[in-house]
C-alpha cells in the first residue's frame, strides 16, 4: 500500500525504516522520503512506527534481587 503518494513511498519502505531505527516521522522522511513533502501521510507513518514498537521506552529489569 502507499503511504507517502508525493514521493511513491509504500508501507513497507516505511517499516523497513522504521525498523533501521527510524522512531519519529521525521527520521523516516531522513531514511526513505515519505513525508517529507506535504506531510499528509504522516499520521499514516506515525501509526506504522507505534505498530512496530518504535520510539516507546523500554525498561530494564535490572540485576535480579538476591
Amino acid at each position: 500500500m502507499f503511504v507517502c503518494l508525493c514521493n511513491g513511498i509504500t508501507s513497507h519502505e516505511v517499516a523497513d525504516a522504521v525498523d533501521g531505527g527510524a522512531a519519529t516521522t521525521k527520521q523516516v522522511a531522513v531514511a526513505c522520503g515519505a513525508g517529507a513533502d506535504c506531510g499528509r501521510c504522516r499520521r499514516t507513518i506515525r501509526a506504522i512506527i507505534e505498530s512496530r514498537g518504535a520510539g516507546r521506552a523500554t525498561t530494564t529489569a535490572g540485576p535480579p534481587r538476591s
